[in-house]
């Protein structure tokens, strides 16, 4: 008997819009808060200085009010589990569109993006197309991969400055699980348990699938280690090492499947 289809994971769409303007919000009030040396110091993020990480992150929002302002693709291209995979395809136009933005008032920038997207989200139902730059989605799956890019690039801020931006408990969750299903998706199977609480669980990885009782291949770490594994901003090596990472099992070795994002 051939195993189950797995069920797409839904998102509540009202929550997922409240946690991306709770998220960006976050953001914003640690950016405005920066001295210009800060702005101007480095991330580890290949040349990108603090201020172009900014400048990227008002780019999340702001992408999705201008895709909106553009015609309705006539079908969709792109499904939600796809896109974490597809990202490191465009990271050239990316860098250079981020280079492209004007950074020199960031808090007009910031409340300008924020007002725009708020307006364009406004009447827009979930089901609706939109353009983006790795082919059609709909604005619902569109908006659970701004939860993916404003965590990730909190994170990046916080590395390189220390800020403590917070994480809003619903945009995290969002994209510990998006993650967590790509893998399950790049590596399908039920040999191995992925463990990410509080918010995911999936099975992955062909081979002997587990039915009851204690699996025998686990992988256990925290949200924020996932997601670094995930964006390779983390080594597996190192996250096992360290202790952040538990995982038992001779097929319990994921190293080869990551990072899921470029």
């Amino acid at each position: 008997m051939p195993p189950a289809k797995k069920r797409t994971r839904s998102y509540d769409s009202a929550k997922i819009r409240a946690a991306v303007l709770a998220q960006f919000a976050h953001v914003r009030e640690a950016v405005e808060a920066l001295t210009p040396e800060q702005l101007d110091g480095p991330t580890r993020l290949g040349e990108w200085t603090v201020r172009d990480l900014a400048g990227h992150v008002t780019m999340v929002l702001s992408s999705m009010a201008r895709k909106l302002g553009e015609p309705e693709p006539a079908h969709r291209e792109l499904s939600l589990l796809d896109w974490p995979l597809v990202t490191a395809t465009e990271a050239a136009s990316i860098d250079e569109d981020t280079r492209a933005v004007g950074t020199t008032d960031l808090p007009a920038l910031f409340a300008e993006t924020a007002a725009r997207y708020e307006a364009a989200l406004a009447y827009v139902p979930g089901e609706r197309l939109v353009p983006t730059r790795f082919g059609a989605m709909t604005v619902a799956d569109f908006l659970v991969t701004r939860t993916v890019e404003l965590v990730v690039h909190t994170d990046d801020l916080n590395a390189a400055t220390g800020a403590g931006i917070p994480f809003d408990r619903q945009a995290l969750a969002a994209c510990t699980r998006l993650l967590a299903d790509a893998l399950a998706a790049k590596a399908p199977g039920g040999a191995v348990e992925v463990r990410i609480p509080p918010y995911a669980v999936v099975q992955c990885v062909e081979g002997p699938r587990h039915t009851r009782g204690t699996p025998p291949n686990v992988v256990e770490t925290d949200p924020m280690t996932w997601i670094r594994l995930a964006t390779g901003r983390a080594e597996w090596a190192t996250e096992l090492d360290e202790a952040r990472v538990g995982a038992s099992g001779e097929r319990a070795d994921l190293k080869g499947l990551l990072p899921l994002m470029g």
